[in-house]
């Protein structure tokens, strides 16, 4: 099979024709082809998605009415859950996940758009009292085009807190999805074409980061750019954002702890507490990949862990087991030199999950691995795995629980797992994170609940209202009546 970038409504070869494998994680085997774009096909599309804005908000996509945007966007939703299953099975091949949770990616990417969707018509701005003989008021305009950068481990649904919200405030979009897992996205292009978003709204140019989206965060039409991955590259993008003035939100890495007290229910925790690190085969920015245990119940957690993580097993997506493959033969490798390290430093292994019998042994499995007693300053403590890696590590009282969370360059994420309200409130304002947790950890995904980091986590907010704010340049007008 082979894909092309999509622009301005159709399909479109890369212009130098230059093409990059795509391989099937569960197998090791290429399947496919995508273009591999530069700065020349970057082009193309920004101009595409100029038109579609005019030179004056006067395009066929910028001088739609937002009840129009909103019809649309519903539409739009409506397709991808006609379209769920194809969507699913596309990704899950792509990106080695479990069938079922790549169909529930699908159901989430839809719930994204219906909920932009409903909020078009509610953006508005505000009258501000001033001085007598003025009336001032604030308006909400599009920004222009926007670029986006997706990753490899949620790619519809990172597609739909993100190009969703910019399109529900009246932008025009580019995407550059992961060379690792594309053919979702830009079959999202597709469908956005059929339900019937002008030309040039939606456009996506597949290739590598060092090329085509290096060239889309420095494109000096882009006025706003969402990048989601590393840390690393995430400092790449704003640096080459911040050179231009181009506004941009960055979703980091994270080492997000949870928190569980002697008081806790285990019977309600361990199971989130495990879910949340193998989800996704630990592939997740806000992976629960350190475990903060009081004391008094360490080894009793751990012994119950160990159980579970003995039962979990990975395999190929259609076996619909705990976990799939990781991505790509870089992240296997780099995972399992990870383990490899902690373990020549001596760090225990508490217990580890199993490949499933009939997986090939070219795909890139990772076992589920549960390390104990894990000094607070090591690589595992410190550094994110993106892997089904989990830490745990015991503390006496909430001081030290705060220290040990607080005690990375990251925060994206916490969990907190207690019976004790006040001590809940307090380590909630205390913990460095953009997202607490209280007896649960990611409450479902929650499309409605701003997401994002501080410190080395990034900035600036996806997911909610927040977003499409974020979307939006706001306008102050004066007017003298006197």
């Amino acid at each position: 099979m082979q894909f092309d970038h999509y622009i301005d409504n159709a399909r479109v070869a890369p212009h130098t024709g230059a093409r990059i494998d795509v391989v099937d994680p569960s197998t090791g085997e290429p399947f496919a082809t995508i273009g591999r774009g530069d700065a020349t096909d970057v082009q193309h599309a920004v101009s595409a998605a100029q038109r579609a804005m005019g030179d004056t908000l006067d395009g066929p996509w910028a001088k739609l009415s937002p009840v129009e945007r909103g019809n649309l966007l519903f539409a739009y939703a409506a397709a991808v859950s006609r379209h769920a299953d194809e969507l699913a099975q596309l990704e899950a091949r792509d990106t080695g996940k479990a069938l079922n949770t790549a169909r529930t990616d699908a159901a989430v990417l839809a719930r994204y758009l219906q909920y932009y969707a409903g909020c078009v018509d509610k953006l508005h701005g505000d009258t501000l009292p001033y001085t007598a003989g003025f009336t001032v008021l604030t308006v909400r305009e599009p920004i222009g085009v926007t670029g986006h950068i997706i990753p490899w481990n949620y790619p519809m649904q990172i597609y739909g807190r993100s190009v969703g919200a910019s399109l529900a405030a009246g932008n025009a979009c580019v995407v550059k999805p992961a060379e690792d897992a594309s053919l979702s996205i830009l079959r999202l292009a597709e469908i956005a074409a059929e339900v019937g978003f002008p030309a040039g709204t939606v456009n996506v140019v597949t290739g590598l980061g060092g090329e085509a989206g290096a060239a889309l965060s420095a494109h000096p039409g882009i006025r706003h750019i969402s990048f989601t991955g590393s840390t690393g590259t995430g400092a790449l993008v704003g640096r080459a954002a911040a050179e231009r003035h181009c506004p941009a939100v960055l979703e980091l890495g994270g080492k997000s702890p949870q928190l569980l007290f002697d008081d806790a229910d285990l019977d309600q925790a361990l199971p989130v507490i495990v879910n949340a690190i193998v989800q996704n085969a630990g592939q997740t920015c806000s992976a629960g990949s350190r475990l903060l245990v009081q004391r008094a119940i360490y080894e009793r957690v751990l012994d119950r862990l160990a159980q579970q993580f003995a039962r979990l097993r990975s395999g190929p997506p259609s076996m619909n087991l705990e976990m799939g493959p990781l991505v790509n033969a870089k992240q296997h490798a780099r995972v399992r030199a990870i383990v490899e390290r902690v373990q020549a430093d001596g760090i225990r292994v508490a217990a580890r999950g199993t490949i499933a019998a009939g997986a090939s042994g070219a795909g890139y499995y990772q076992e589920a691995v549960l390390f104990r007693d894990v000094p607070p300053d090591s690589e595992l403590a410190q550094e994110e795995v993106f892997g089904p890696v989990l830490a745990a590590m015991p503390f006496d009282d909430e001081d030290a629980a705060v220290a040990l969370a607080n005690g990375t360059q990251y925060g994206l994420v916490a969990g907190v797992w207690t019976r004790d309200g006040a001590r809940a409130l307090r380590l909630a304002r205390k913990l460095q994170a953009g997202q607490v947790f209280i007896n649960n950890y990611g409450a479902g995904g929650g499309v409605e609940l701003p997401f994002g980091g501080v410190k080395a986590s990034g900035y600036g907010r996806e997911k909610g209202f927040e977003a499409l704010l974020g979307f939006t340049a706001l306008k102050t007008i004066a007017i003298r009546h006197d």
